[in-house]
């Protein structure tokens, strides 16, 4: 699965104004709370908040990849925001991240996901596709890139 199957064109953030790891999971949790009508953010964000505790999702070069599992989801979804200025989010290379490919997984279909993100990151090694992404002005320049 390519996350242009699972990214919607309202689940596009650029250059958002992030301050800490929290807001931007909020951002990520209100954003999609708004395409899947049946799931509160409330729930979103309990999900993704229980996975950073875990560990961080942030895999470096300024990229982090949040992602949660959800009861009652139907399909898997992606969520993408960029930050003005990159934010500490404890990445395993200590570095700060201004790329979030969040991807939020119906419970039943877990080991899907993993492919998904590995899909993604598989994307993010290449560093045309990093420039063009950091460099999108638009939510929907950024949809586009990632599509």
């Amino acid at each position: 699965m390519e996350i242009k199957d699972i990214l919607h064109p309202d689940c596009t953030l650029c250059a958002v104004q992030g301050t800490s790891k929290k807001r931007v999971l909020e951002l990520i949790s209100q954003t999609a709370s708004q395409v899947i009508s049946n799931i509160d953010q409330a729930t979103i964000l309990a999900s993704l908040t229980g996975r950073e505790k875990m560990g961080s999702t942030g895999i470096g070069n300024g990229i982090a990849l949040p992602h949660g599992r959800l009861k009652d989801l139907e399909n898997v979804l992606a969520i993408v925001v960029t930050s003005e200025t990159p934010i500490p989010y404890d990445a395993i290379d200590n570095q700060p991240v201004d790329i979030f490919i969040a991807i939020l997984v119906p419970e039943e279909k877990a080991s899907e996901h993993l492919g998904t993100l590995s899909a993604i990151a598989q994307k993010l090694t290449n560093k045309d596709t990093l420039h063009r992404i950091r460099s999108a002005k638009t939510n929907q320049e950024l949809f586009e890139v990632m599509s």
